[in-house]
């Protein structure tokens, strides 16, 4: 069993920048491939970015050159931090755990909004 809860949405300008945590809880942190999806109103939910076990990336083209995902395994957390901001960017913010086998684990969310 896996507790994902994230923290560190709020209200941005356009430009800014923010850092989103995902701290874990339960079982393996490390073993698990962490990935951040957002969902915007009336829109899918879509994927933002993924790091592996590994510490391998992969972006959205949305968010190349923007966001970055890390993670500290020490601390059972992952990162997503977002620079140059847009409007567009604005959506609640999940992560997601997952590992082959295994359930899938979604956080409850965290709100993003850019505005000026």
């Amino acid at each position: 069993q896996v507790q994902l809860v994230e923290s560190g949405g709020g209200l941005v300008q356009p430009g800014g920048s923010l850092r989103l945590s995902c701290a874990a809880s339960g079982s393996i942190f490390s073993r698990y491939a962490m990935s951040w999806y957002r969902q915007a109103p009336g829109k899918q939910r879509e994927l933002v970015a993924t790091i592996t076990s590994g510490g391998s990336t992969n972006y959205a083209d949305s968010v190349k050159g923007r966001f970055t995902i890390s993670r500290d395994n020490a601390k059972n957390t992952v990162y997503l931090q977002m620079n140059s901001l847009k409007p567009e960017d604005t959506a609640v913010y999940y992560c997601k755990a997952n590992r082959p086998l295994n359930p899938i684990y979604w956080g409850q969310g965290t709100q993003v909004t850019v505005s000026s």
